[in-house]
């Protein structure tokens, strides 16, 4: 076989990295018509067949094809394994990956692929001998040969992000959180983008002890930037964003205290209350501290937030139904707020009922709502 890859091959690569799949298989086709010995299209198809829903037994039967051509094919004994494992036949993937390793033991792809496969299979095997239980001893010896492989494919390939990949998923499973630190750090360095390390990273950067709402929604929004598609980053800012907008329902409730103290409605035994109505130049006096409040605390804290994290705090109240139950309480609470202190009222038995009105249907969610979005 020349060592120049068909032209048909390399059409079929073009068109599978478009995810033209069905175009691809035609080109194959084809191709297979010609010279039904070409293993570089069988394995090419079975790839095809793998990237299709619902297609893994045409994906099998092209690898059983190539290796019967070639058993000795790396590539077809990998896609051969990818095949039994979609079909159900997990178990059998051990022993053709093994084999891929002793014709390529250079080759990092083989044992990156079983280090990510061997505990689970090694699980299986277990628990089908043992009423279907793993021990926790049995789950860590497994996880031990895994992890031995997972490095073998990163001392091969260092610059690869998979075999990284498969070594944290290995130290999430034992509960090795230094490991999986190390990992993450790794496939940063090698792919600043990677979506669900950068997920990982952010997330533990803005639940840290004594990061604020603003920083954390930052923190997500750079995130964000660099993977927009990220669903755990988005949730994460979704949340962070929530934080934000709780903040101002307390500074609506500190409006409302402020307007109770205007009218005096609370006084200990034995003081006198000041006389009523609240001369109109008090009353207005009112309107300092509480504009001093929503300048500093919501205004100027909105400003200062990047553009994502305010275009999302726009898109959060529309999308979600806590937000907006969030600004309707802290509306509400206002709008009390400015009854008692702007109302003349000559008594403060009415004044009473609506700071209660204000005040007790926020605080009564204001302690269970921390984590709601939706």
């Amino acid at each position: 076989m020349s060592s120049t890859l068909h032209p048909a091959l390399e059409r079929a690569d073009v068109l599978y990295d478009l995810r033209r799949y069905d175009e691809a298989k035609a080109v194959l086709g084809q191709r297979l018509a010609e010279d039904a010995e070409d293993t570089g299209a069988w394995v090419r198809l079975a790839s095809c067949h793998l990237a299709v829903e619902n297609e893994a037994d045409q994906a099998l039967e092209a690898t059983e094809r190539a290796l019967a051509v070639d058993p000795g094919h790396v590539g077809a004994l990998i896609q051969h394994a990818r095949a039994l494992r979609v079909v159900g036949r997990f178990l059998e993937t051990e022993d053709v990956l093994r084999e891929a390793i002793r014709l390529a033991p250079e080759y990092w792809y083989g044992y990156a692929l079983l280090a990510n496969w061997l505990y689970r299979i090694r699980s299986l095997r277990f628990g089908h001998a043992n009423g279907g239980s793993v021990t926790q001893e049995a789950l860590a010896g497994f996880l031990r040969e895994s992890d031995e492989l997972a490095l073998t494919a990163i001392r091969l390939a260092p610059e690869e992000v998979f075999p990284y990949e498969v070594r944290w998923g290995i130290a999430r499973m034992s509960g090795d959180q230094a490991v999986r630190d190390e990992m993450d750090r790794a496939i940063l360095r090698l792919d600043p983008n990677h979506a669900e390390a950068l997920a990982r990273r952010t997330e533990q950067a803005a639940t840290a002890p004594g990061v604020k709402a603003a920083e954390a929604a930052t923190l997500y929004a750079d995130a964000l930037a660099a993977t927009p598609h990220s669903a755990p980053l988005q949730q994460g800012l979704d949340h962070a964003s929530y934080r934000l907008l709780r903040g101002v329902r307390w500074i609506a409730l500190l409006s409302l205290g402020l307007a109770g103290v205007l009218l005096d409605l609370w006084t200990k035994d034995g003081q006198v209350p000041h006389a009523l109505p609240v001369p109109l130049g008090q009353r207005l006096w009112y309107f300092v501290p509480v504009g001093a409040l929503w300048a500093v605390g919501a205004l100027l804290r909105y400003r200062r937030l990047r553009t994502g994290v305010r275009y999302n705090l726009r898109s959060l109240i529309h999308r979600r139904r806590w937000p907006r139950i969030v600004l309707g309480q802290a509306a509400w609470a206002v709008l009390c707020a400015l009854v008692i202190s702007q109302v003349p009222w000559t008594e403060r038995a009415v004044p009473r009922i609506v700071f209660w009105a204000g005040l007790v249907p926020t605080l009564a969610t204001i302690w269970f709502d921390r984590k709601k979005t939706t």
